[in-house]
């Protein structure tokens, strides 16, 4: 049997709040664990090892998640073309942005602005952050892995 992980310090945890406050206030932005591991002062295979103990998920899903919700809002809330969408939420092509995008939520950017703004005349006031928390991506495993299951799926039924 695995030895149980080691309680994190206060210490540490703030430091780990400090780099996962910066992605949120600029997901956009590039964030290897380098930079992150930087901002945290601690080495870069303890800030990986550590953020996922402290958050359930690796630092890159973390950043998935922050800019495929802040894409579902501009995509919801605004009239922005999707390729201008992708490159402000830190896509460096187009074609990466559908995809990984399809691949988390289950349909295209455009579809799912025609479905958002649909509901969103529907739905009357209920408060961003609720809607953003219930409709929140759900990454615990990679896309790649999802990608692979769906590949398997699909050779299954031939």
């Amino acid at each position: 049997m695995a030895s149980p992980l080691p309680l994190q310090t206060p210490e540490l945890l703030r430091r780990l709040l400090r780099a996962k406050d910066r992605m949120d206030a600029a997901s956009h932005e590039d964030w290897p664990v380098e930079r992150l591991a930087r901002v945290s002062h601690v080495s870069e295979a303890h800030f990986a090892r550590s953020f996922k103990q402290a958050f359930g998920i690796p630092p890159h899903r973390y950043l998935l998640t922050r800019r495929i919700e802040r894409a579902k809002t501009l995509l919801r809330d605004t009239d922005l073309p999707i390729t201008d969408i992708a490159f402000q939420t830190g896509w460096a092509s187009l074609g990466t942005f559908g995809r990984t995008f399809r691949d988390i939520t289950g349909e295209s950017p455009g579809s799912l602005r025609e479905r958002e703004q649909a509901v969103a005349s529907q739905l009357g006031r209920v408060p961003a952050c609720f809607l953003s928390a219930a409709e929140r991506p759900k990454l615990t495993s990679a896309v790649s892995e999802k990608r692979r299951r769906a590949s398997d799926d699909t050779n299954e039924t031939r």
